[in-house]
């Protein structure tokens, strides 16, 4: 039994294709034209709506194990589905951290037996682990993540040392976080001595600043230029850093940037009003950082886009500024957040295509025949009102509350299975590592 997608506007490598889709043994048979489908095969009306292949999320916090109240595998991959993200990648600062063998086999285990999306994990780098991140095995971690600044679980990776170490060994794609943790720290002492205990949170973007920022992702990169290192800086937010990538496509690119989906929606003047709801680290910064981001997402100096997914309780979140942890629920809203100021076409290149291609996933990331059938039907003309409907992330709050996007997901298949249609979930069958070509 088979699945018939019918009348889609198909989104594939810059170009749009109008015609059907056709879905067999999880994967993609047949792209275009008119497909008849044979007994027993189910049909779906795209209605002339956008059909892109799922989005490749390079970096989730899904919170499993150890923070389980924030977040499980199983409702965080449930609210990406229903976004249109059919794989994640996701990161090491749970407890235990991923930052041995035992660990990373073990969210391994816990993925495929709950998780509805595609997954795959970092293993991840601590001052005293380097041993093990040069025996880490490439099938089984889709790259090496460093805190470059604070973080999160104690994972800051200060040491030079170690830091040549892991830019001088690993083959894999190293992740970083790039903030300079003594700048920080400078600037927070100087708006504690300011504010006192009532900091506002529109000091966020000065207290992780551009300065603290750009020393830390250009120390990456020289480091990285210097070892010939495989290296991919997250997240990026200001206009400064963005001097230090190359403009153009992936080929042949050794050093890559990321940006998300929040510092691309949002700027600092956004502060006043959602406050601790828009504290993530690094910082959403000014309007002309925004802005410049975006123009980096069109000219490829940014690579690929993320989410950063970070959930925490509500109540953790209404605490005042130096408690109210950093961190965002993200991947419900992510993709619809993008068709507000991008054209589909470069929303399938950064979101699914790049990350395929960043991280050597097979067989995934385009619309291609053979390959798995990972699907998101957006539709142009069906507004989503995001205070209307449930917020799946377990947390139950999302940052875009009050916001009416355009667009709205309609179906996300995974691995050529329905998993989410119109609000309801309709499989319950777990996703299924990511493979690389390596």
């Amino acid at each position: 039994m088979g699945t018939i997608i019918k009348n889609a506007r198909m989104v594939n490598e810059g170009a749009v294709q109008e015609g059907d889709l056709a879905i067999r043994g999880g994967r993609i048979e047949r792209i275009g034209g008119v497909i008849d489908g044979g007994a027993g095969d189910a049909t779906v009306d795209a209605e002339g709506a956008w059909l892109l292949p799922g989005m490749i999320d390079d970096q989730v916090h899904f919170r499993e194990p150890g923070f389980e109240h924030k977040g499980e595998i199983a409702t965080e991959s449930r609210a990406a589905v229903a976004g249109g993200i059919t794989s994640y990648m996701e990161m090491p600062n749970c407890q235990p951290q991923t930052i041995d063998a035992t660990a990373l086999e073990d969210k391994h285990r816990r993925a495929a037996a709950k998780s509805l999306a595609n997954y795959a994990f970092y293993f991840g780098a601590t001052n005293d682990n380097l041993e093990a991140i040069k025996a880490v095995d490439a099938t089984r971690a889709c790259g090496v993540k460093v805190f470059m600044g604070a973080s999160t679980g104690n994972m800051l990776v200060d040491d030079e040392a170690t830091l040549e170490g892991i830019f001088a060994s690993t083959p894999l794609v190293i992740a970083t976080h790039c903030e300079d943790t003594p700048t920080i720290l400078a600037n927070e002492a100087q708006a504690r001595a300011r504010y006192g205990d009532a900091i506002p949170f529109a000091m966020h973007p000065e207290i992780r600043s551009e300065e603290a920022c750009y020393k830390s992702s250009s120390f990456a990169v020289e480091l990285a230029r210097r070892h010939g290192s495989n290296l991919h800086v997250l997240h990026l937010t200001t206009a400064r850093e963005l001097d230090l990538f190359a403009p153009g496509d992936l080929d042949g690119k050794r050093i890559t940037a990321e940006a998300c989906v929040h510092h691309l929606f949002f700027d600092d003047a956004d502060y006043a009003a959602k406050g601790a709801d828009i504290k993530c680290n690094p910082a959403i910064k000014g309007q002309a950082d925004r802005l410049a981001l975006r123009a980096a997402v069109a000219d490829g100096r940014i690579d690929v886009i993320a989410t950063d997914h970070a959930p925490h309780t509500r109540a953790e979140k209404q605490q005042p500024y130096a408690k109210a942890p950093a961190g965002l629920p993200l991947v419900q809203h992510a993709l619809l957040s993008l068709f507000e100021h991008m054209p589909a076409e470069l929303i399938a290149h950064k979101t699914a295509h790049a990350p395929a291609r960043r991280f050597d996933v097979r067989e995934r990331g385009f619309l291609r025949e053979g390959y798995w059938a990972d699907l998101a039907i957006i539709h142009p003309n069906r507004n989503t009102v995001v205070d209307e409907e449930p917020v799946w992330s377990k947390c139950g709050w999302t940052p875009f509350a009050g916001q009416t996007f355009s667009h709205r997901v309609t179906h996300t298949f995974v691995n050529g299975q329905l998993a989410y249609a119109d609000g309801t979930f309709h499989s319950t069958q777990p996703g299924m590592a990511l493979a690389f070509e390596r």
